[in-house]
């Protein structure tokens, strides 16, 4: 079977950190990304199989990093998973909207994420 690729876009490292022990418990390779700007240039590169995305960032936030994403060639294949405080159900409509497939509320864990990758057909 060939390796799938995971990319967390975060700006906290240690998000980064626990999110990346998390998916290659999964069994996915993990690439990071501190912005949705970075992580568009890493898109543009190598389309991930599956992009764990926050939404408040610095240069570029995660809606505006999807928006972008999903006009790329290929980029309407990754799997997005919003990972966001955000709580209120029109920000979360408006991620769906963008072309979010699910969303992940913080702070969450392995047994979590796991079950967000199955919903969305990640696993």
């Amino acid at each position: 079977m060939s390796s799938r690729l995971c990319l967390i876009v975060d700006d906290s490292r240690i998000i980064r950190k626990v999110s990346r022990r998390i998916v290659e418990a999964l069994g996915f390779d993990v690439d990071e990304a501190a912005d949705g700007a970075e992580a568009l240039t890493f898109c543009t590169g190598a389309m991930p199989d599956v992009i764990l995305l926050d939404w408040n960032m610095p240069v570029m936030d995660g809606l505006t990093f999807l928006r972008r994403l999903r006009t790329l060639p290929d980029g309407g294949r990754p799997k997005v998973l919003f990972c966001t405080i955000e709580t209120a159900v029109d920000r979360i409509t408006e991620a769906l909207a963008a072309g979010a497939d699910d969303y992940v509320m913080k702070p969450f864990d392995g047994e979590i994420l796991h079950a967000k990758f199955a919903e969305v057909g990640a696993v």
